[in-house]
This record gives C-alpha cells, structure tokens and sequence, in this order.
C-alpha cells in the first residue's frame, strides 16, 4: 500500500469513527445530560468556592498590598493571610446587615403584599367597573387579566408534594451545611495560594504551546479576566446604586412597598435592556393596585428619569468603554444567554460576546495582515 492510499485510508476510518461517535452521543444524549448533571451537582462546592475566590480575589489583592506597607513586620510577613481574613470578616459583616436590617423589611412587605392581594384584585375591577364603555383599558380585557391572575391557586404550594419537598430539604440541610463548609475552606484556600496555581497554570502553558502561543493565551487570559471582572464589579455597584436612588425616590412619593421595589429593580438591573424593563412593568403593575394610576404614572416618570441618568452617566464612569459593544448586539447576546441558560446566562452573556468580539476581530486582523503580505509577495513575483 503506498502513502497516499495510506492517507486516505486513515481519514476515511477517521471519519467514520467521527461519524460514530456523533451519532452514539445524540442516540445517548440523555444520558449523557443526565451523568452531566450528577457530575456538576458533585462538583458544585469547588464551582462556587472558585467563583468566590475569583470575587474576592481583587480586593483581597488591595487589602494585601495595604498590610504590606505596614511598619509591623508580623503584618508584613502575613499580610495574605491577614487580607484574607479581613475580606471575609467584611463579607459576613455585610450578609449579617442586610439579614437583620434589609431582609426583615423586604420579607415584611412581601408579605403584607400577598396578604392585600384580594383587596387589591377587587379595587382594580371596581375601577375598570366605572370605565367608560370605549375605555382603551375595556378594549384589551383588563378585567379578564385580573380575574384570572385572581383565580391562581396559591394554596398549590402547600399540597403533600410540596411539604414532602420542604421536608426532604430539611433532611437535606446537613447536606447543604457540609457543602458550604467545603466551599468555604476551599476558596480560602484558592485565595492564599493564588500565586502557586497562577505559575503552574503558566509553567504548564509553556511546556505545552510555543513561546508565540503562549504569550497570546496570555494576553487573552488577561484581557478576559479584565472583561469579566470589569463588567460583574460595575453591574453589581450600578444595580445597588439605582437599587438605593430608587427606593430613595420612591420613599419620598408615598409609594407603598418603595424599598421592595426599588431592591427589585435593582436587581433586575443586573441584566442588561431587559432588567430594568421587566422589573419596572411589574412596580407599575404594582403600584397601580397599591396606589392607583396617578401615582404609578408619577412613579413610572420618576424611574425612567433615574434610570436615563443611570444608562448615561452613572453606568458608563463605571464601565467606562471596556465592553465597546453595540446595543444590538448586547440584545441579541442577552436573549440567546436567557433562552438557553436562563437568568445566569442572560448575566453573562455580554461578558462572553465582548469576549468572543476580541477574539474575532483579532482573528481579521491576522488574516487581514497575511493577505496584505501574500498580495505584496505575489506583486514582487510578478515585476
């Protein structure tokens, strides 16, 4: 057999084997999602105790640097352990307040809203009741609306299955206490050894690709990291800002439920375009059964001039220009990420695209700067 039946041979058996195995994980895929799942659910405490190293991992850095300039040489010595210790202590300091100064009240107003909701259902279809017959709010079935979100059945929630849910978290809860320990003690961990693990994962580059591969994994590994770190930090800062401005404003309007609303939002802002959309449609919903039409048309006017003033000065000396993505395309990425991985990836989604774009244009850019020197060559061939 001589070598170029040979080549083909092997790529023909090559790609039956490819053709094989596609098929067997389709046939299985199931399967496959399943033993996934079980493989992720395992694996879950070191996810997350990478996720909150890689939170803390900034501002333990700046609280690291701070001990290092200490006259003390104990500080000195231990100024990672110590910049450790503080970002944690800090970090239970602030769950501890918004458990016992922010939940309290929220879960209060929950509560109070559920409990209010008969009464709320019967004085918005008394209103519409006194609507003019050619009432725009007559022509699409308002009416109709409230009165089958009136007929939901809460009580659905507290049938046998669901106390035997509630029961078996119960009996889980030894589990779920296990779990975070190993969270805990493993980004600790992840956090005092950082330096370790960032020389193997670069030493272990370096043996594996050449010097030129290398250094553009790392510069992607860097421009990465600035991406996503720059786009969780001022998300997160920007929502707890319009999150307080807007219970601010809310609280001096009278509105009921204006530290509920204004923490919804806020949140709800954490998702690009379709956040503050959503969590502003419900306020007005709610607003308009707590406290009429006026007063949510008052409060619609109100968020939409706070969250202007967010969206143009606010968020972007925040963010500053790092993502550089059109709107378009920060839409299209947020609907695919909520499509197929729900709120998280409707989080992610722009970091990832930025990411992507990065990637592509430098893509372009090599190709483009090879053709322009194969075009120069094939000209010199010619004269």
């Amino acid at each position: 057999m001589n070598k170029k039946k040979w080549k083909q041979w092997v790529y023909w058996f090559t790609f039956a084997v490819a053709v094989i195995f596609v098929y067997k994980t389709l046939d299985s895929f199931d399967s496959i999602v399943n033993w996934l799942g079980e493989v992720i659910d395992l694996l879950m405490p070191f996810i997350l105790a990478i996720l909150i190293a890689y939170i803390f991992y900034i501002p333990s850095k700046k609280v690291e640097l701070f001990y290092r300039k200490a006259n003390v040489n104990f500080v000195k010595k231990r100024a990672r352990g110590l910049s450790v210790l503080t970002i944690y202590i800090i970090a239970i300091l602030i769950i501890t307040i918004i458990i016992n100064f922010v939940l309290p009240s929220v879960s209060k107003s929950i509560v109070e809203l559920f409990n209010n909701l008969p009464s709320y259902y019967e004085s918005a279809i008394n209103y519409i009741d006194n609507l003019p017959p050619d009432s725009i709010l007559n022509k699409i079935d308002i009416k109709g609306i409230i009165s089958n979100l009136q007929h939901v059945d809460i009580s659905q929630f507290f049938k046998l299955e669901s106390i035997t849910g509630y029961a078996k978290g119960v009996i889980d809860f030894a589990g779920i206490i296990f779990d975070l320990f190993v969270t805990i003690i493993v980004s600790i961990y992840l956090l005092l050894e950082r330096t370790e693990i960032l020389n193997f994962a670069k030493k272990l580059t370096r043996s594996i690709f050449k010097s030129n591969v290398t250094k553009k994994i790392n510069n992607y590994f860097r421009k990465t990291n600035e991406i996503f770190y720059k786009f969780i930090y001022s998300q997160v800062l920007d929502a707890f800002i319009i999150g307080i401005l807007i219970s601010i404003a809310l609280s001096i309007m009278n509105v009921k439920y204006a530290v509920l609303l204004g923490l919804m939002i806020g949140v709800f802002n954490i998702i690009p375009y379709f956040g503050a959309i959503v969590a502003s449609g419900i306020a007005i919903v709610i607003t308009i059964f707590t406290g009429g039409f006026g007063q949510a048309l008052i409060m619609a006017i109100v968020v939409i001039v706070l969250q202007q003033i967010d969206a143009n000065v606010i968020n972007p000396k925040i963010v500053g220009s790092s993502l550089k993505l059109s709107p378009i395309l920060i839409i299209f990425a947020v609907t695919i990420g909520g499509a197929y991985f729900g709120i998280l990836g409707m989080f992610l989604s722009v970091p990832i695209v930025a990411i992507i774009k990065i990637l592509v244009l430098d893509y372009i850019e090599l190709k483009s700067i090879k053709r322009i020197r194969e075009d120069k060559h094939n000209k010199g061939l010619k004269i």
